[in-house]
């Protein structure tokens, strides 16, 4: 039928460029008749709210909140949130989309104050409150920080003057926790004091904000400089910045550290926020910063040590972004465990070294280094999704305990403290 409608368009403009067609019977080229649903709009205003809608064939289009969005028609299908389409109580999708038209398209639409009302062809009506339309669209979604964050390099966090949680406060009031959460999330770090210096109380202290991930390393880790496994960290050499498990197809989310005994000198902490790093790199180099976030490399732990063997792999960008947004997310650095470059052709290569040795820079920038002294006591927790660690060589005996906590479980428990997460 399009076909034939388009055939006879074709002809008609044909005459009239040739001169054919007389001004009469150009008055008589019904474009109405030849495409009646492509110019078959529908356009409500609410002066009050300041809204405008359209109806055009394979989309809804909104303009609402300076917002402007558009809905596929299956979509808003989809998620209505009547009481046979969605289970409230549940918050789980009752409607079966499969069995949703994929050319479904409503029969009416209308504006009440600041609903709008769709009736599909089977007479269901869905209705979708304005500012929930502007919150769950794309457009909405573009312009929406997943998580808030500052971002620092040593003079910004040390003018900060971030404030520690005391253990107390942080185990047995909400207030103490949500506050602790907070600079976590903003920061990537923070601290908590008064920690009895045994490995029990670190674990207590861990389980109040999530379950503790259990890895090849054990649920709880402890150790010395012994190289009782066969890794850089059990030995009193310097470690230069990095993230833990890239290794990990989902690299662990937050790093306990606890120091409870040192007798000697060095080994200072080294901590580099690589969200700031990786900003810098964004403003001054975009097309790198780009290339960081496009070619997958893979990390590779081999362990072969007493009882331990291991071999891990895991698979990913250097930086990781919401492609919606372009929000970075993850950073996965550690040139220790970075295994052969065999994921992208020979003419990216080159230019990915060049885009990581500007990452470098900046992260090995001295104003970007803030470096912290462990002591027993006081127990640092690491986004390692963002901010890299490492530390100065050291002399005598050493010990430190800690664990990896589950990155949902850390958000969950932030959101439900009323944190945006």
């Amino acid at each position: 039928m399009w076909c034939h409608r388009l055939s006879h368009l074709q002809i008609r403009l044909q005459d009239l460029l040739r001169g054919r067609v007389t001004c009469w019977a150009l008055q008589q080229l019904n474009f109405k008749s030849l495409f009646p649903l492509a110019i078959h709009w529908h356009h409500t205003a609410s002066k009050s709210l300041n809204c405008v809608w359209r109806q055009h064939t394979d989309h809804f289009e909104l303009q609402y909140a300076n917002t402007v969005m558009r809905f596929d028609y299956v979509w808003l299908r989809d998620h209505c949130r009547s009481a046979s389409c969605y289970n409230s109580k549940t918050h789980q999708r009752s409607l079966d989309t499969a069995s949703v038209d994929l050319c479904i398209q409503p029969k009416t639409i209308r504006l009440d104050e600041t609903t709008l009302f769709f009736t599909w062809p089977d007479g269901h009506v869905t209705r979708y409150d304005l500012d929930w339309l502007v919150k769950n669209s794309y457009e909405g979604q573009k312009q929406k920080v997943i998580q808030p964050r500052i971002l620092w390099n040593a003079e910004i966090y040390q003018q900060a003057q971030v404030p520690s949680v005391d253990f107390q406060s942080f185990l047995e009031t909400n207030e103490g926790l949500k506050n602790f959460l907070q600079n976590f999330l903003l920061y990537g770090i923070a601290f908590v004091e008064n920690v009895p210096p045994t490995q029990e109380h670190t674990e207590k202290l861990a389980e109040r904000i999530s379950l503790i991930r259990e890895t090849i390393y054990g649920r709880m880790w402890y150790f010395t400089s012994d190289f009782s496994r066969g890794d850089t960290a059990y030995t009193k050499l310097a470690l230069d910045r990095h993230t833990d498990t890239t290794y990990f197809q989902e690299p662990c989310g937050i790093q306990v550290f606890h120091c409870l005994k040192h007798e000697g000198t060095g080994g200072r902490t080294l901590l580099v926020d690589g969200f700031y790093a990786a900003e810098q790199v964004l403003q001054k180099v975009p097309e790198e910063f780009e290339l960081l976030s496009q070619v997958p490399l893979k990390h590779e732990y081999i362990e072969n040590v007493g009882e331990c063997h291991n071999h891990m792999i895991g698979v990913g960008p250097v930086l990781n972004v919401y492609p919606w947004n372009k929000e970075l997310y993850l950073i996965r650095y550690n040139n220790y465990d970075r295994a052969v470059i065999n994921t992208v052709p020979y003419d990216v290569v080159h230019r990915w070294y060049t885009a990581h040795r500007t990452l470098t820079i900046e992260l090995r920038r001295p104003e970007n280094e803030l470096w912290v002294k462990l002591k027993p006591g006081r127990v640092l927790f690491v986004d390692n999704w963002r901010v890299l660690h490492g530390r100065e060589s050291f002399t005598g005996y050493r010990q430190l305990c800690g664990c990896y906590l589950t990155r949902d479980d850390v958000l969950n428990t932030a959101r439900l403290l009323g944190l945006q997460a």
